[in-house]
């Protein structure tokens, strides 16, 4: 049962480094289940979901991707996915609110669309932000549109993320009036609705997880919904506590020996360095870990794969996550 049954608009961020992006492919996996449609949206101009994917390149159009994770009864949802970008976005703009088609496309050209879109960057956020807008607000109006039932963004990082959705207020100075205070002003009723949940993406360390609450305290004070909290890149805890306090030079000769490997005073010694280190590491990652837990906020986690990320290692987090509610 999914934490988020009312979600239409999951944003993921998270300090670099964290797998953000990857945490967005799973979600947008594990959303596509019973036949349901997922759009996986991309705004920051790297083309990691063509890399992710093993796909061309994106377009600034809407392409099927792939399908998601089976439902119970077997069917499986269908994910797409959109590169968005800030010049095609006001070239799209231009065309639906001015009529500037031909017109638009010369103003290309001429180095005026990426001169506006460098220049304002709250004019910028809100033409990438608008064409997600678009995809979760359709309705049956929008004919020969594909429908989704879920819209994912892979969005900019946790530093960035309130700039970035609270587009009404970055406006303020630059538009008072006019079509794009008015469509920020409306993308703002989805953005601040329980229709709407910002997940973090973190990892089991200092730096991360305290950005990730200060995230979370700076989304709360504009009044954007904060989601869950997705703990990525857990390392395996093979070893119990009391395996690691317990061992010693004898004890691990003593398994190696019972192992048929000879219990070199070399290798012996390498182990037990490897095992302080580890045991070291998990002390500071439970640390974390508490941390995470006292943000009251539901929290997920995804394991640290050895063999790295390819699409059958995304439906392997995707199914996680669904496991364990997030989708």
């Amino acid at each position: 049962m999914s934490d988020w049954p009312s979600v239409a608009l999951h944003v993921v961020t998270g300090k670099g480094g964290t797998g953000k992006s990857t945490v967005a492919a799973a979600l947008a996996l594990a959303l596509a289940t019973h036949g349901k449609n997922v759009l996986l949206c991309e705004v920051e101009g790297r083309q990691g979901i063509a890399r992710m994917f093993d796909v061309d390149p994106l377009p600034f159009e809407e392409r099927r991707l792939t399908t998601g994770l089976p439902g119970p009864d077997g069917k499986r949802g269908v994910v797409h996915a959109l590169h968005v970008d800030p010049e095609s976005a006001l070239l799209e703009y231009l065309a639906l609110y001015y009529k500037l088609g031909r017109a638009g496309r010369a103003l290309d050209r001429f180095g005026v669309i990426e001169f506006a879109t460098t220049i304002a960057p709250g004019v910028r956020d809100v033409l990438l932000t608008g064409k997600v807008f678009e995809a979760v607000q359709r309705n049956s109006r929008n004919k020969g549109a594909l429908q989704y039932d879920a819209v994912v963004l892979d969005a900019p990082p946790t530093g960035r993320i309130v700039q970035f959705l609270n587009v009404s207020n970055e406006l303020a100075g630059l538009a008072k009036v006019g079509p794009v205070k008015s469509q920020a002003d409306t993308m703002m009723t989805l953005f601040r609705s329980p229709r709407t949940a910002v997940h973090l993406v973190t990892v089991l360390e200092e730096m991360p997880v305290q950005e990730t609450a200060d995230g979370i305290a700076e989304l709360r004070a504009v009044d954007l919904p904060v989601g869950g909290v997705v703990v990525n890149l857990v390392r395996p805890q093979d070893l119990t506590p009391d395996q690691l306090a317990d061992a010693d030079a004898d004890a691990v000769a003593a398994d190696l020996v019972k192992a048929g490997v000879d219990a070199e005073p070399g290798l012996v010694d390498g182990l037990l360095h490897e095992g302080r280190e580890h045991a070291e590491r998990r002390e500071l990652e439970n640390t974390q870990r508490e941390l995470v837990a006292g943000l009251d906020v539901p929290s997920y986690e995804l394991p640290r794969l050895p063999q790295g990320v390819d699409l059958g290692a995304l439906y392997e987090l995707a199914a996680l996550l669904r496991e364990q509610g997030l989708a």
